[in-house]
């Protein structure tokens, strides 16, 4: 009776995976000296780095842009699996509990 309640969560959660692997986001750091491109699964996709706006030989400045970079493209995915896995919550619940989604908090 819960499978007919929750609908297949299974199937649920398959779809919501290829739902954040489709949803593609960016970080940019100095004016798009380096740019960061993810997935909502926190996939790295790719980095590019423009030479003409950084120097490549400064490995501290270097690593210290990517680890912004990386951790904000992270902060954004992080919020935007939220998101989809709020809205998954809330199609999955039966009519008249949908304030039950709140339990899992902002």
């Amino acid at each position: 009776m819960l499978g007919n309640i929750f609908g297949n969560l299974e199937e649920r959660q398959e779809e919501l995976k290829k739902k954040l692997e489709s949803i593609q986001l960016e970080s940019s750091v100095m004016d798009g000296a380096i740019i960061v491109k993810a997935n909502a699964k926190r996939e790295i996709l790719d980095i590019l780095i423009d030479s003409e706006k950084i120097d490549v030989n400064d490995n501290e400045q270097l690593q210290d842009l990517l680890v912004t970079a990386v951790n904000d493209v992270i902060s954004m995915a992080s919020e935007a699996e939220r998101n989809e896995s709020e809205k998954l919550i809330s199609e999955i619940m039966p009519p008249g509990l949908g304030g039950l989604g709140n339990l899992f908090g902002k």
